[in-house]
């Protein structure tokens, strides 16, 4: 049964490596486009509000459509959408020439979108599908996020530096093939049945139990775990350990999701047998003593080690919460995958401008100061590593979360 879903499962494998194009794509071209355009960091700004807001939007409006049109009505228009999106975000400067911004924002609200719908679709086909074990199964399709994203950053960065900032929209239209290999795949595919609706466990129900309570506080702390480290990574290594651009680049933000995607690839060949509860609390154990690590230590060579290593830290606190919550409720359809994106959505906006707000405001403190001169540095550099260690309170939250998930799961058994 499991090889009449192989092509489902590899289109579900383009789909996800699509949403990592989508939600980092944005980001890399930020400075050429504010060269080229004149865009201003407040605009920048907007943009990245109006992805996650679009993101956000898609998780909760279609949430109930998946279980009433199934998967195929969907997937398919939203692969379409995504490269919809990619090409248009190419072509606003030629289509929007008077505002090419407005072309800008419309083409990310499409896309992003786009992957917000991915995001709730392509957990449960890959959950639903007979026979896979549903641990490894989806900790493998994550991984290739994180494959994703690491391609993503390395070859448009590599792209733009060969053939200059003016060329970026050929990159993006060569970026815009993937999910339209995902449509293809899955066009002739096989779908796993949904959830029937008189076997489906009640939204109400569902929102209000308690483990499902705290699996939202697990994806909401550990998705600010993983983010927070990806998106300061570089900034880290350029500023606050004044590295070399492409060494930050390389040994920070691409450095990381690498690692991410070995501990989830390493865990979708060999993780049949382990157990998630103790992976998950584990993963954020291992993810706090690399944020101190990472902020505290005197070594910038460890403090690389950390960082990076944080990758596998933190690399099954999203999909493992995911398996630990449709292992608990397994009938209760598209909204438990709905709700916990959304969560882990927000957690993964909030947590990373909670940091920065941290950073901004503490650069000028006597703390900063006194903190500082003990590790004979900067303020700007006392102040990154500052914010670093605050962050240290979010895979905490996870850990804390995922030790009441499995003591919840031990008194159900007994």
């Amino acid at each position: 049964m499991k090889s009449t879903f192989k092509r489902t499962t590899i289109a579900c494998f383009f789909g996800i490596f699509g949403q990592a194009i989508i939600t980092n794509i944005a980001a890399i071209l930020f400075v050429p486009m504010m060269t080229l355009y004149g865009f201003d960091y407040g605009q920048l700004g907007v943009i990245v509000a109006v992805n996650f807001i679009s993101q956000v939007s898609a998780d909760i409006l279609f949430s109930g459509a998946i279980d009433k049109l199934g998967y195929r009505k969907i997937v398919l228009p939203t692969c379409i959408m995504a490269a919809a999106g990619l090409i248009l975000f190419a072509l606003s400067p030629y289509i929007f020439p008077s505002n090419i911004y407005l072309g800008i924002l419309i083409s990310t609200i499409i896309f992003a979108f786009s992957s917000g719908l991915l995001e709730i679709l392509l957990s449960p086909i890959v959950a639903a599908i007979p026979g896979n074990d549903k641990g490894p199964a989806m900790s493998l399709m994550h991984s290739f996020y994180a494959w994703g994203q690491a391609a993503t950053i390395i070859i448009t960065t590599i792209f733009i530096f060969l053939a200059g900032s003016d060329k970026w929209q050929i990159i993006v239209f060569a970026w815009a093939v993937i999910p339209l290999i995902a449509f293809y795949l899955f066009l002739f595919a096989p779908f796993p049945d949904a959830v029937p609706e008189e076997e489906r466990q009640g939204f109400k129900k569902l929102i209000f139990h308690p483990f499902y309570i705290f699996a939202l506080f697990a994806i909401f702390f550990g998705a600010g775990a993983e983010v927070v480290m990806n998106q300061w990574a570089s900034t880290f290594m350029e500023n606050g350990l004044h590295l070399p651009k492409l060494a930050g680049d390389l040994f920070g933000m691409c450095g990381f999701a690498v690692f991410l995607g070995i501990g989830r690839t390493l865990y979708g060949i060999f993780g049949s047998k382990i157990n998630m509860s103790s992976v998950t609390i584990g993963g954020s154990l291992l993810a706090a003593v690399c944020y101190i690590g990472t902020a505290l230590s005197p070594n910038i060579y460890m403090s690389v080690i950390f960082c990076v290593v944080c990758g596998i830290a933190v690399s099954l606190l999203w999909p493992g919460t995911i398996v630990l919550a449709s292992d608990k409720f397994p009938t209760a359809g598209g909204w438990l995958f709905a709700i916990l994106a959304a969560a882990g959505d927000i957690g993964a906006s909030v947590f990373p401008w909670i940091t920065g707000e941290v950073i901004d405001s503490s650069i000028e403190s006597s703390f900063i100061s006194g903190f500082a001169d003990m590790l004979s540095i900067s303020a700007e550099q006392a102040s990154i590593r500052f914010g670093l260690l605050i962050a240290a309170l979010f895979p905490i939250g996870a850990l804390i979360s995922h030790i009441i998930l499995k003591q919840m799961a031990k008194s159900k058994k007994e």
